[in-house]
């Protein structure tokens, strides 16, 4: 893994530094990346600046590249996934899944129709809306979906004409650098750009003078960051942030209906999803049993390296965020709350930690009021309905939220009450899908992701106007020819 190259202009490019990568299963350096410089990282814009002045031409051609790198995408699992549950952590099974949806959003984007919005037609005029791109595309991912979260950028921005220059986290590069080396060959030179690095690589890139538009997924405090720096030439930006995200579980709701639901909602990637439920609000007439049920589910589940057969949650990815998520346990457990699963890390090398269930918190716990991100969840009573909304609306974020309940016009009725981006119920996260809106309130984030309105966030509009087109008529008021 030590030999993969960042990819400028289609061709691998020399560095003269490189940066540690840790596997989070070993808590061990286990390759080196490259450390992108300044003059690479010109070298990168230049080449995308370039390559933008013939790949926006061609909406048919675009189109049919993105089903090629859909093609090659799928035939490089096997490439591809082992290196990302060796510097991610999650398993390998996961790993592949991770690279099969990646190809499903780039054949979304490459068939997705975009009509022309024609707003006058007739002897007095000819006006349409044109969505025109915007040029070379800044992109910034993170560290827990690197395949997944590149592609809800590369797929639209592309198939809308722009060219990217793309960074990953520094915590997992590696992935990033085989994917652009596996597409040296299907693109032409200087449309996808991979480069790598630790600080302060992102934030050249958020300030460089080159592109119209910079799209981050990562911490609210960053994305904060990049807007400040992105205001300074007036750049786009798309940025897909943090959440605190609420499950609220009526009183009619079945325990053992519902718990593997709200268990994977909170634990897949091992909590380390943006719109993973953070907070479970249930019924006082339903918390015990539902407490139960995941606590069972949590001391069940089998966790380990993610390149061992049979393994469902791997480790926390950096030492960073096991850091924070044992303080956040900890901060629970001193102020009263109970860990009915876990709690702890686990005793092995790795930042492994137990899956965690906490009971007896409530808001204003630090648990509760703030991000995890990792295998840790607090589970709160209620008892007024109205009172829980307004605590599940309460606070900065506003991402996901998830209501459960077998009457289902009593469940969205709840849901619609919820001020966030995307929210579903008696599953969480359903709304992550290629053709729908994703995006968050507050300070979840600005714009969306995903569908047309994805696609849009990477173009302009123009206004074109024009005298009637030839043999236009008008008869009273509907046009004729």
């Amino acid at each position: 893994m030590d030999d993969l190259t960042m990819t400028v202009n289609g061709s691998a490019v020399p560095v003269a530094a490189f940066f540690d990568v840790i596997n989070p299963a070993t808590g061990t350096v286990f390759a080196q990346a490259p450390a992108c410089g300044r003059e690479q990282l010109d070298n990168a814009m230049n080449a995308a600046q370039a390559a933008y002045r013939t790949w926006k031409s061609d909406d048919k051609a675009r189109r049919a590249i993105l089903h090629d790198l859909a093609d090659a995408l799928e035939a490089a699992s096997d490439r591809l996934a082992p290196i990302l549950t060796a510097e991610q952590g999650k398993p390998l099974t996961d790993s592949r899944l991770e690279v099969e949806f990646g190809a499903v959003w780039l054949r979304y984007y490459a068939n997705l129709e975009i009509p022309r919005e024609i707003v006058q037609d007739d002897a007095r005029g000819f006006a349409e809306v044109v969505r025109r791109p915007m040029g070379v595309v800044a992109a910034i991912t993170p560290w827990n979906f690197p395949i997944s979260l590149a592609m809800w950028k590369i797929a639209p921005a592309l198939r809308a004409g722009n060219t990217m220059v793309l960074k990953p986290s520094p915590f997992t590069p590696l992935t990033t650098l085989a994917l652009g080396e596996v597409w040296r060959d299907v693109l032409p030179p200087g449309v996808l750009n991979v480069v790598t690095g630790p600080d302060p690589l992102g934030a050249w890139m958020a300030t460089h003078p080159t592109p119209r538009k910079i799209s981050f997924t990562g911490s609210t405090a960053t994305g904060k960051k990049v807007a400040a720096a992105a205001a300074e030439d007036l750049k786009r930006v798309t940025l897909e942030l943090g959440g605190n995200d609420p499950a609220i579980v009526l009183d009619d709701a079945d325990p053992d209906e519902i718990a593997d639901g709200l268990f994977w909602g909170a634990f897949g990637n091992n909590g380390q999803i943006c719109l993973a439920v953070k907070r479970i609000y249930v019924h006082e007439r339903r918390h015990d049993d539902l407490l139960a049920a995941l606590a069972a589910r949590a001391e069940a589940v089998q966790v380990g390296d993610g390149m061992d057969p049979g393994v469902l949650l791997g480790p926390i990815n950096n030492r960073p965020q096991f850091d924070r998520v044992s303080e956040l346990v900890q901060d629970a457990l001193a102020h009263g709350g109970v860990a009915v699963a876990g709690g702890k890390p686990l005793d092995r090398p790795g930042y492994f930690f137990a899956p965690t269930i906490i009971t007896d918190v409530d808001d204003g716990v630090r648990i509760v009021d703030e991000e995890q991100f990792g295998p840790a969840l607090p589970i709160v009573s209620y008892r007024d309905l109205d009172d829980v909304v307004e605590r599940a609306n309460a606070g900065d974020y506003g991402l996901t939220a998830s209501v459960w309940s077998p009457d289902l016009d009593r469940a969205a009725d709840v849901a619609s009450r919820l001020d966030c981006g995307q929210v579903s119920v008696n599953v969480h996260g359903g709304a992550a899908a290629p053709e729908l809106p994703f995006g968050g309130h507050k300070w979840s984030g600005i714009g969306v992701e995903n569908g047309p309105w994805g696609l849009h966030g990477f173009t302009e509009l123009q206004a074109l106007a024009r005298p009637a087109r030839l043999g236009r008529k008008v008869v009273g008021d509907v046009t004729g020819s």
